[in-house]
């Protein structure tokens, strides 16, 4: 059986039913938790590898000539510092070479002999691997320095 419904209720049914069609209109659903975009991976470079290059000692005075020409290697770890090697008259000598403050050219290298010698060099870069200097050893010797090449 039917209940017949008077005009009135049947527009306040009418009315609600239209006012809940409005109402949901305008709603959307928001998730509790949001997802969580994915980690992206950033590539981190490398750090530079070191270079390693000769230089070559010419004697300058009569006390390096009885050393001939000399060979060295240069290691540039490309912050500044380096590491320096040779051997003259049987003897080795290892040390540091370095760039002078706030220059990206000029630098000292030193190095301590296996017998008690040192040996101490002056240079200035014309590009990362060629440079030119002068050497002076504890002994008196002195060369003249031409780095790469």
């Amino acid at each position: 059986m039917q209940i017949p419904l008077s005009p009135l209720s049947r527009g306040t049914v009418a009315a609600l039913s239209i006012a809940g069609t409005v109402s949901l209109a305008g709603c959307y659903v928001v998730p509790i938790h949001p997802p969580h975009p994915a980690p992206v991976a950033v590539p981190v470079p490398a750090p530079p590898a070191p270079i390693s290059f000769t230089a070559r000692l010419y004697p300058s005075n009569d006390a390096a000539v009885a050393h001939g020409m000399v060979m060295a290697v240069v290691t540039n770890d490309l912050n500044g510092r380096g590491h320096f090697s040779t051997q003259i008259g049987g003897e080795a000598f290892t040390g540091e070479a370095t760039r002078e403050a706030g220059s990206s050219r000029a630098g000292t290298a030193s190095g301590s002999g296996n017998r008690g010698g040192f040996i101490q060099c002056r240079y200035t870069m014309n590009t990362p691997t060629l440079g030119t200097g002068h050497c002076r050893m504890s002994s008196g010797a002195t060369f003249s320095m031409h780095v790469g090449g």
